[in-house]
């Protein structure tokens, strides 16, 4: 998978440092998959969370934070919408964001 943009996830953990080796792991492991729907997504990430169009949500150092990205299977590319604390997630629309 194609990530855009890790920029987002690198300024992220520069304020919030205990969740880096999580997102870099995170990082590494969606680089290297070639998921093709969410039922593979599920085997990986149990805890993950599917939204209508391929938004998925995905729970960051014991759920402490929230990551959601945006997919699309068929070019192999993910595009990074949201990476915040859980309060913070709890404010947005995560269908919309």
């Amino acid at each position: 998978m194609r990530i855009i943009a890790k920029k987002i996830l690198r300024d992220f953990w520069q304020s919030h440092s205990d969740s880096e080796q999580q997102l870099k792991a995170w990082y590494q492991e969606s680089t290297k998959a070639e998921w093709t729907g969410p039922k593979q997504i599920k085997l990986e990430y149990p805890s993950a969370s599917f939204l209508a169009d391929n938004r998925v949500v995905f729970n960051i150092k014991g759920n402490h934070y929230r990551l959601i990205v945006k997919i699309n299977y068929d070019y192999q590319i993910v595009w990074i919408r949201f990476i915040g604390t859980h309060a913070e997630y709890d404010k947005i629309n995560a269908k919309t964001v």
